[in-house]
């Protein structure tokens, strides 16, 4: 299956609205008292900003996972 042209586009916007949602998440958590909430947004930042990374490793084609096949054999070999 081919990658669509417009793929970098469509993940650096995603990559960037995971990280804002992100730090929206961490400035909100000083916003409010009840523990569980705080608890929910830390936990929900943490993983928005394994989101962003995983896009952003995407983008980079630094993981195994991201690599064609025959990349990923030269960098392990």
């Amino acid at each position: 299956m081919a990658v669509p042209e417009d793929a970098p586009h469509i993940t650096e916007k995603m990559r960037h609205a995971f990280a804002g949602l992100q730090q929206q998440l961490r400035e909100d958590v000083n916003k409010v008292d009840e523990p569980q909430l705080k608890a929910l947004f830390e936990v929900s930042a943490e993983v928005l900003g394994a989101l962003a990374k995983s896009f952003d490793d995407y983008k980079r084609k630094n993981e195994p996972a991201w690599q064609t096949s025959q990349s990923a054999a030269r960098k392990f070999s």
